[in-house]
């Protein structure tokens, strides 16, 4: 039977004291533990907390969570040290700690090293406009958070780092790329952290870890200045987070087109898109899609858990009717395949000519050498042809989407995995590593594919205590309608009570 976060909710005190679903075991009264992120610079304005003292306790509880959950790739701490005594700019989030991701996201002098053993020590000359971004916002930022190497899997272990652990199950994955930024979160070291998602990658681990987590729409948040867009324009940052209302507040310091930019999403609707958090969405007309464009199975305890957040949004007043927009899945796999793989081996190439050396598994793991000896045997003409998949894409969901307002779906196949199914040293061939990792998560790319924003809202729970989220898409450039919901989700059926085990 499974188990839905409402579900829990309203069995009460017995159900939420189950052995993995408990409040944190960070001590009690610690603003770390029950304030988000906004709520944290809030105390700081009002001087009931400084800004040392805030990024101490992270620092405290990152070292004791990362000895149990892996999650920090870089310590930036005197780096956040230094911030502080130079006097932070005045902002949303100052004197907040802040995670980035280790993965193209760079601070000049700092190291970066995007989960792989060939960038080992690597020191940017630049720093990321992003990061620019969020040192304006006031965040005091300490460190990186874990990725598989190159963004390249949904779970998020490396030969560099090893394995990020999920604090809910810690046999299970944390999901990824994101997983470190998500495991951070819900081990309680921050509220929030930076993420990225180039085909699923903020909203896989937040399924995983029972957290809330947004992709904007293409162009919406800047990725420069060494390049502005990533994966033929499939990747893009943001965050993930508990609370609804710290994504739109983070989209709203860091959203705007960039030097160089091509293409920016347009500005939300009547304001902020914090301001969208508490407006009413009026009623929405949702598509039920249960069936995976691939046609992967997708776990029955995935489907309960859409099913009921379809009838949360009918209970709201919304209109919710299963339909599905008709997807090539077969052409969009290999435009996928054909973007990601010749950009990944571009990238290692240079790089391995860079230092000197041959790219070989001393320096790559095994399904990262098998994306770089496919992307050899692709042509510039299939590229102009994945593009020409991509805009197709597009427009069958824009006109899909004249009907609908979201497209409600499972945000991954199955409730979180064992760590090694889909690592990138699997054991396995590169095309059953392939059909593993594609058959865990069938649903999310499609937004990356066409461009879209979406979003992964903590509304499942397995019978076995494992988080599940369900997935919701929206139009191109329409964020607001998403926040809007999120926060009328959050407020029918709150979920920041409803931590893992930690002690």
């Amino acid at each position: 039977m499974s188990l839905t976060r409402r579900t829990v909710l309203a069995a009460g005190a017995a159900a939420i004291a189950a052995p993995a679903i408990a409040r944190s075991a960070n001590p009690v009264g610690s603003p770390l533990d029950t304030h988000d992120a906004l709520g944290l610079a809030k105390l700081v304005r009002k001087r009931k907390v400084s800004p040392t003292e805030l990024l101490e306790d992270a620092i405290r509880r990152a070292e004791a969570m990362d000895a149990r959950f892996n999650f920090m790739a870089q310590r930036h701490y005197d780096f956040g040290r230094k911030a502080i005594d130079a006097g932070l700019p005045q902002g949303p989030f100052t004197g907040v700690p802040w995670l980035l991701k280790d993965l193209h996201t760079y601070i000049a002098g700092e190291v970066t090293e995007n989960g792989s053993r060939l960038y080992k020590g690597y020191r940017s000359q630049v720093t990321s406009e992003l990061v620019k971004r969020y040192q304006r916002a006031g965040f005091v930022i300490f460190g990186k958070t874990t990725s598989p190497e190159f963004g390249l899997t949904g779970t998020t272990e490396s030969t560099i780092y090893g394995a990020t652990r999920n604090p809910w199950d810690p046999t299970r994955i944390a999901g990824g790329s994101s997983g470190g930024a998500a495991a951070a979160i819900a081990a309680g070291v921050i509220p929030a952290a930076h993420a990225s998602d180039g085909g699923g990658s903020i909203r896989i681990p937040a399924s995983c870890c029972g957290l809330f987590g947004l992709k904007p729409s293409r162009g919406r948040v800047p990725m420069g200045p060494l390049r502005t867009e990533g994966w033929g324009g499939m990747s893009t940052n943001h965050a993930i987070s508990r609370s609804v209302r710290d994504s739109a507040a983070i989209l709203d310091a860091s959203w705007g087109p960039e030097a160089g930019s091509r293409y920016s999403a347009p500005p939300p609707r009547d304001g902020s898109f914090l301001d969208q958090v508490t407006r009413k969405p009026g009623q929405l007309r949702i598509a039920l899609m249960l069936e995976a464009p691939t046609k992967a199975p997708v776990d029955p305890e995935c489907i309960a858990a859409v099913r009921e957040a379809a009838a949360l949004c009918e209970s709201l007043g919304h209109v919710v009717e299963e339909a599905a927009p008709k997807l090539d899945a077969a052409q969009l796999a290999f435009a996928s395949f054909a973007t990601t793989a010749p950009s990944l081996a571009a990238d290692a190439m240079d790089r391995a000519k860079l230092l000197g050396i041959e790219l070989g598994p001393d320096v790559l793991e095994p399904m990262t050498l098998g994306f770089i000896g496919y992307a050899k045997q692709f042509s510039a003409m299939d590229a102009a042809r994945a593009n020409a998949v991509f805009q197709t894409a597009a427009v069958t969901m824009a006109q899909f989407m004249e009907r609908y307002d979201l497209v409600l779906t499972p945000t991954v196949a199955s409730p979180p995995v064992e760590l090694g199914w889909i690592s990138l040293t699997p054991g396995v061939s590169f095309q059953e590593w392939g059909e593993r990792a594609a058959g865990f998560t069938p649903f999310t790319q499609i937004a990356n594919q066409t461009g879209q924003p979406a979003m992964s809202v903590p509304l499942g729970m397995s019978s076995k205590g494992l988080p599940i989220g369900v997935h919701f898409i929206g139009r191109y450039g329409a964020e607001d309608t998403l926040l809007r919901l999120a926060g009328q989700l959050e407020r029918a059926a709150p979920w920041d009570k409803t931590r893992p085990k930690l002690d």
